[in-house]
């Protein structure tokens, strides 16, 4: 439903007035949706009710995820997901209210201008999502965490706590790293290529 959903609301707005930039609106409302929708409940969405310590209590467990995981993989992503696509949206909304074409965009410096500012935002965004997952997921997930139980109360300040399905967790954390990646490449490349295009209008003139 919410690729649908997608797929609708760029359908009723304004095309991207680049190449790269459909491929890019392709890619993000796709691939990268499909790719955490799915698989990433598959290897997300049970991970609170299989992380287990020792002692394994409830309790504990929970204090430890907790303390493991400040917010989830999913949230994190999926907030990445809306936020990164805001400047875009904003963007087409203004153009299908103005009823600005692709050509508009190409051939008008304001439009040019204001169109290169939202895919900078849109760099500006990823560049920090990407930042930001490193600082709370790192690059790997170990398959033991030391948890800090001190201020729980327990005899044992230290407990160690089993990470289930590690290796598929760091397969997964390097894919959407990738895909942070390739969207960042994208935005830049669409920016030359509007820039390209738009010497190329003023040669032709």
């Amino acid at each position: 439903m919410s690729l649908n959903y997608i797929k609708n609301f760029y359908e009723g707005c304004v095309k991207p007035p680049t190449v790269i930039g459909q491929f890019h609106t392709l890619f993000f409302g796709s691939v990268r949706m499909f790719f955490l929708g799915v698989l990433g409940f598959a290897v997300y969405g049970n991970e609170a009710l299989h992380f287990s310590c020792d002692p394994d209590k409830r309790e504990i467990n929970l204090f430890c995820y907790n303390q493991f995981r400040p917010i989830t993989p999913q949230v994190f992503w999926a907030l990445q997901l809306v936020i990164v696509l805001v400047p875009g949206a904003i963007f087409h909304l203004y153009a299908a209210c103005k009823s600005i074409n692709q050509e508009c965009i190409l051939q008008k410096p304001v439009y040019t201008v204001i169109y290169i500012l939202s895919v900078l935002l849109r760099i500006s965004l990823e560049v920090i999502a990407f930042w930001l997952q490193i600082h709370l997921f790192g690059f790997q997930v170990k398959p033991l965490y030391l948890c800090d139980a001190g201020s729980f109360g327990e005899k044992f300040t230290i407990i160690k706590c089993m990470v289930p399905e590690h290796f598929e967790k760091t397969i997964f954390l390097i894919a959407m790293y990738t895909f942070t990646v390739i969207t960042v490449v994208l935005c830049v490349a669409e920016i030359f290529e509007i820039v390209f295009r738009r010497l190329c209008f003023l040669i032709r003139q």
